[in-house]
């Protein structure tokens, strides 16, 4: 039977590249992570952490999905080898989600079991539960799954003052979407705090949306965290029937179970209401959009 480290050793639709476009890279966690901040620049914190104004046409760029398109985008803004810091206006417009779907498809390029999870950071506004992505790879020595921030360079380290060393995150510091959702549902947290509050896009159903998009990924399909699918991610807070608040109950507890949940997290992913489809719909152009599933099972 395969095990949870077997599966994330493998790259999934979204991650498979060709390593050959890879060169000599680092092959330790800090000089992984150096090379991925020297190629993307997110896109929203630009302008304010590094005085970066990007044209809409470079902002764009963050609708690139997979690993093949992102290093393609990256040698045409500048072709030279990857693991060379580009300028700051060379580095592909991404968010958060790039910079860990990036590190997972090079953890698994050097055989060591990695997936992103979707949730929400407490690192970014005081008192509020931020719309983030993560990697989290399996230490084989220590045997737990730790969570890297790859996002987090020496710039936003000096603005943020994370209390926690970002090659190792803890797990009250980043929310995964499940734990997200039982905290809510319990009533230890309220749900205002959770999203994307500075654009006031918050609530339970921000929440609900990073659950489906967190099992989407444990089961190697890292979507961007805007695309929308199946019937289990509302649109606000009304949508949120006693059907689908059930099912992400569910959801929740599978993603946060452990390894030991395994098959049943990979079993409720073949719900039509759960797994990727072939169109999915992104709600910042708000149009479908086409899905390389590839060898997604």
């Amino acid at each position: 039977m395969e095990t949870p480290q077997d599966y994330y050793k493998q790259q999934g639709p979204m991650t498979a590249f060709d390593k050959s476009t890879l060169g000599a890279l680092p092959k330790d966690l800090a000089g992984r992570c150096k090379v991925i901040q020297g190629v993307l620049v997110h896109r929203d914190i630009a302008p304010f952490a590094y005085g970066l104004h990007l044209t809409e046409q470079r902002r764009d760029e963050a609708h690139l999905r997979s690993m093949p398109d992102m290093l393609r985008q990256i040698e045409k803004l500048e072709p030279k080898p990857l693991g060379s810091a580009r300028e700051l206006d060379h580095r592909m417009a991404s968010v958060c989600r790039h910079f860990s779907v990036m590190l997972c498809a090079m953890l698994r390029e050097q055989g060591v079991p990695a997936r992103a999870r979707c949730g929400f950071g407490a690192y970014f506004t005081r008192g509020k539960f931020e719309d983030h992505w993560v990697a989290e790879y399996w230490h084989a020595k220590e045997r737990r799954w730790i969570m890297v921030d790859a996002q987090l360079d020496a710039k936003l380290c000096d603005m943020l003052k994370p209390d926690f060393d970002p090659l190792d995150v803890p797990r009250n510091r980043f929310i995964v979407g499940g734990d997200a959702w039982q905290m809510c549902r319990s009533g230890r947290e309220d749900p205002g705090k959770f999203g994307l509050t500075h654009v006031h896009l918050q609530g339970l159903w921000f929440v609900a949306g990073n659950v489906v998009r967190d099992l989407a990924s444990l089961n190697r399909m890292e979507m961007l965290p805007w695309d929308v699918w199946g019937g289990a991610m509302p649109a606000n807070d009304g949508e949120l029937d006693e059907g689908k608040v059930a099912l992400l109950d569910r959801v929740s507890a599978l993603t946060i179970a452990g390894d030991d949940k395994f098959a049943e997290l990979r079993a409720i992913y073949q719900d039509d209401r759960l797994r990727v489809p072939p169109v999915v719909f992104n709600v910042l152009r708000n149009t479908p959009e086409q899905v390389a599933l590839g060898a997604q099972q």
